[in-house]
């Protein structure tokens, strides 16, 4: 049986704090628009899904689809015109 040894982390740069950096958070920032859209969506998925579907219903999730593509709309062109990567 061979014994596994393991090493210290001689290096500073991989402690982890436990926060997130300043730039995850401005990208969280960013994203939280489509973020909310996504749980709106899901929220109205979860209602239907003890419930027969009714015209209203149907009406709903397509709303709440739409605004979700609206916002993913929005994101790419914001980031677009940062000039950088989501």
């Amino acid at each position: 049986m061979k014994s596994i040894i393991t090493l210290p982390v001689s290096s500073a740069g991989l402690a982890f704090d436990g926060e997130p950096s300043d730039a995850e958070l401005d990208a969280i920032e960013l994203e939280m628009p489509l973020i909310e859209a996504e749980v709106d969506l899901l929220d109205v998925e979860i209602a239907l899904l003890d419930r027969p579907v009714s015209v209203l219903d149907g009406r709903r999730v397509r709303r709440a689809r739409n605004r979700v593509l609206a916002e993913r709309r929005d994101l790419t062109n914001r980031v677009a015109g940062l000039g950088g990567a989501a």
